[in-house]
């Protein structure tokens, strides 16, 4: 499953930085996030080359939300194509039994609070409100159990307008 997961999204990546399309840009785009975590995704942008997202996401059967700032720079070969960083915080609750892997054995739950990096591709489709983008998002947890948290990979998909 998770290889078809990876072929897939390397898939989506070559037809993306093959193709020589012009693309429109957008000023919001809300849809899903899939990866490690799954959840939703907003992304605005407050000036042409800077956007603020929020991502509320379930893990470990409880919710996190994330708050981010990310520089996007355009890669001139891919028409509608831009690389991505930033970075931002996260708040959240996890609960359960199923505990992070830095977590100590009784954990059982905690509220949760940390900082996160992004740095990904975007990308808008022409003559469709469609956006996509992929990153990776690490994060630190401050506190309840503190920990390097290195997983987070995932595919957005948005409607843009």
């Amino acid at each position: 499953m998770k290889r078809k997961i990876g072929l897939f999204v390397f898939g989506v990546l070559v037809m993306l930085l093959t193709s020589e399309v012009k693309a429109q840009s957008y000023a919001t785009g809300i849809g899903l996030r899939s990866g490690v975590s799954n959840g939703l995704t907003v992304k605005h942008f407050i000036e042409t080359d800077l956007a603020i997202e929020g991502i509320l996401h379930s893990r470990w059967r409880g919710l996190v939300i994330t708050g981010l700032i990310e520089k996007h720079v355009d890669i001139s070969e891919v028409r509608g194509l831009r690389w991505f960083y930033g970075g931002g915080a996260h708040i959240g609750s996890w609960n359960g039994n199923r505990n992070p892997p830095w977590a100590d054995s009784g954990f059982g739950g905690a509220t949760v609070f940390g900082i996160d990096g992004i740095i990904g591709l975007d990308y808008i489709f022409t003559g469709a409100p469609i956006n996509l983008s992929l990153d990776y998002k690490p994060a630190f947890n401050i506190t309840n159990n503190a920990g390097f948290w290195g997983d987070e990979v995932a595919l957005s998909i948005r409607f843009a307008f």
